[in-house]
């Protein structure tokens, strides 16, 4: 559905009218025009505090793209932003600048004390001003679940609230600000994300942060295709979300299986027929409906590289209002249905070496949602199921959720508008996500160069105001 609000602001009137009756006026969003496109462009200005373990290898990554990149100079704290390489030029974050920046990127990795933690008013007092519209803030730490000392970990604990109050700040702009937090000795597992984070992918994730481990190099992949040769399962496929997870997978190369209820066989078949991907029609609550998709995979593929649990349903009541066939569908489908097809597939070693499971939990997961305790009881649940498999996992299999905000479908777009349209502003970006929002943050956890990111849930959702 067409957000009319989101168009009238952006017109020279609209824009007057809004600011004149202080009502927010949300950038639109860019998103991925073509597959091909560079994943930063522009300006890039690069920071580092003391110790910093990540600038060397950001800098390489940068240097694969058509950016201008820029390291800051100035002021001592800043000092280790020269490692971002020697094609990045300097520049003095003490005077005028001129211009606006793409992104602004700082490698905060090395900060052992509060007292280091001046380095990042240092870089971003006099250029967060000077970030772009849709332009992007990155900042790497390390994991405080590593830090030995208790100062350390203070210092990189306060990244994620830094962040997120960035986040904030310049939601308006239709920009972003995220976090990655890497283990010790993690560099080369960085790649993937710093494309994705300062790319059109992430435009509706913000005030995010992600954890990554140690793990083997991947392979280089086909930046066009980095999926060809994969392939991939999708629950709840025929439509919204499901329908453009599967048409983005396909799109990075990988072959798809799309599944979905009988009833929405039609549909279905309309989605994997456009992408070339085959179609299976099942109820993932069925008792037989595990063996029944392996047995699918089986004899069609041999094998899935990735198994994507999109499928899900409502069935609002509150609690003492509702029938008890609403509590036990909900969590059937929700929760109940991915554990058992994950233990099917890998039972039968289905599901192949250095695969991907990716589930879908819910902002009403993370916060509760009024009417709907046994959504966000599911929803909660697959966060728990994500952060236990993970540590279960083995062959370099990985697993992760995303938990979407307010994204625009057909069941969103049947809600009374009062409930839409706060839905849409209450968020940094001020306005509702696309489908295509959560299908790249889902190609991007399934990325083969992606294989540090395992354990997280990822919220697509504007940085959300309900919730973390």
């Amino acid at each position: 559905m067409s957000d009319l609000y989101l168009k009238l602001v952006n017109t020279p009137v609209g824009k007057s009218a809004a600011q004149s009756l202080g009502l927010p006026s949300p950038n639109p969003l860019k998103r991925l025009k073509r597959v091909d496109q560079p994943y930063i462009e522009g300006d890039v200005l690069v920071g580092a505090g003391s110790g910093a373990k990540a600038v060397a290898t950001v800098g390489a990554t940068l240097g694969a793209s058509p950016a201008n990149v820029f390291h800051a100079t100035g002021l001592d704290t800043l000092d280790e932003s020269s490692k971002v390489g020697n094609k990045a030029e300097a520049l003095d974050v003490t005077v005028e600048l001129n211009g606006k920046f793409s992104a602004l990127v700082f490698d905060a990795t090395g900060l052992k004390t509060p007292q280091e933690l001046r380095a990042l008013y240092d870089f971003f007092h006099p250029t967060i001003r000077k970030l772009a519209a849709n332009g992007r803030i990155l900042v790497i730490g390390q994991d405080p679940q590593t830090c030995r000392k208790a100062p350390q970990a203070a210092a990189q604990q306060s990244l994620e609230g830094f962040v997120r109050a960035m986040g904030k700040e310049i939601g308006k702009k239709g920009a972003t600000a995220n976090l990655i937090w890497m283990a010790p000795n993690a560099e080369n597992q960085l790649d993937s994300s710093v494309r994705f984070f300062l790319s059109p992918r992430s435009a509706y994730v913000s005030g995010q942060f992600v954890r990554i481990g140690k793990a083997d190099t991947a392979k280089a992949t086909n930046p066009v295709a980095p999926l060809a040769g994969k392939v991939a399962l999708v629950t709840g496929a025929s439509r919204g979300i499901g329908a453009s997870i599967a048409e983005t997978l396909s799109r990075d190369g990988a072959t798809v299986i799309g599944l979905d209820i009988p009833q929405a066989l039609e549909d279905l078949k309309t989605v994997t027929d456009a992408i070339k991907g085959k179609a299976l029609a099942c109820d993932i609550t069925d008792e037989k409906a595990p063996k029944l998709i392996a047995d699918f995979i089986a004899k069609e593929t041999g094998g899935v590289d990735f198994v994507v649990h999109n499928a899900g349903i409502t069935r609002d009541k509150t609690l003492g209002n509702m029938p008890e066939h609403f509590w036990d569908m909900t969590i059937a489908v929700n929760l109940t249905a991915e554990e058992l097809i994950d233990e099917e597939l890998m039972h039968r070693s289905l599901l192949n070496e250095n695969g991907r499971i990716v589930c879908i939990s819910s902002i009403s997961g993370i916060a509760g949602n009024f009417g709907q305790t046994n959504y966000s009881c599911a929803k909660s649940g697959v966060i728990g199921y994500v952060e236990a498999m993970a540590k279960q996992l083995k062959d370099g299999i990985t697993i992760n959720a995303i938990a979407p905000g307010f994204i625009e479908t057909q069941m969103t777009a049947a809600m009374p508008f009062t409930i839409r349209e706060a839905g849409r502003r209450m968020n940094s970006l001020s306005q509702g996500g696309q489908p295509i929002d959560v299908a790249e943050a889902i190609a991007w956890y399934c990325n083969p160069a992606s294989a540090g990111v395992t354990g997280n849930v990822v919220r697509v959702c504007g940085q959300s105001l309900i919730g973390k």
